[in-house]
C-alpha cells in the first residue's frame, strides 16, 4: 500500500492542528508533476478538501475512504498549536501524552489509531492501492505495521507529497519507506 501525504494547506505552514482547508496552490502545481507516477489499480483518499485537490492535481480517480481522515481534534480543529498551548496547558499536556485523552472533544489518538487500523487490515487483499490522506493516518498506519503505540507513531516526519510505502506479510504489514520524496 502506497501511501502519499497530501499537499501543503495554509494550516501546515502556520502549524495548526488540521482542519478541513484549501491546498495552496504552489504545492497542488507539484502535486500535478505527479500524474503518470502513481498508477494502481485501486485509489483511497481520506475526506477532506486538501486531500481531494491532491488527488485530483494527480489525474487519478479515487473512492473516499473515511476511515483514513485524520483525528477529530474538537474545538481545536484549525487552531495554532501555540494557541492551544498557551490558552489550555494543561489539556494539552495531557492530550501529547496519554493517547486515550481527548481534551478537545474530539477523538483520541487510540481510537483514530484503531480506526485507521482496522481499513488497512481490511485491505490486505488489495496491497498495490494508493492511499492519500494526512499524516496522521499515515502515522497510524506506520505505527500499526511496526507495533507502537499511538505516541510512539507520531515520531514519524512526513513531509507533504511524500510517499510511504507498506507490504502485506503473511502475518501483518513491513515497512518498505518511509517519507520518500518524489522527484517532482
Amino acid at each position: 500500500m502506497l501511501f502519499i501525504r497530501h499537499a501543503t494547506t495554509p494550516g501546515m505552514r502556520t502549524a495548526c492542528f488540521p482542519g478541513d482547508e484549501n491546498a495552496d496552490a504552489a504545492t497542488l502545481a507539484k502535486a500535478a508533476a505527479l500524474t503518470g507516477f502513481v498508477e494502481a489499480p485501486a485509489v483511497w483518499v481520506a475526506p477532506g478538501r486538501a486531500v481531494r485537490q491532491t488527488v485530483a492535481a494527480i489525474g487519478l480517480a479515487a473512492r473516499e475512504a473515511p476511515a483514513l481522515g485524520e483525528a477529530d481534534y474538537g474545538r481545536w480543529r484549525g487552531l495554532p498549536y501555540e494557541r492551544v498551548a498557551r490558552e489550555e496547558p494543561e489539556a494539552l499536556a495531557r492530550w501529547l501524552t496519554d493517547p486515550d485523552s481527548a481534551p478537545h472533544g474530539g477523538e483520541t489518538l487510540t481510537a483514530h489509531a484503531a480506526r485507521v487500523a482496522s481499513w488497512l487490515d481490511a485491505m490486505r487483499d488489495e496491497p498495490e492501492g494508493v492511499a492519500v490522506c494526512g499524516a496522521g493516518a499515515i502515522r497510524a498506519a506506520l505505527g500499526h505495521a511496526l507495533g507502537l503505540d499511538p505516541l510512539g507513531a507520531t515520531r514519524f516526519d512526513l513531509a507533504p507529497l511524500s510517499t510511504t510505502e507498506l507490504t502485506v506479510t503473511r502475518d501483518g504489514w513491513r515497512v518498505a519507506h518511509v517519507n520518500r520524496k518524489v522527484p517532482i
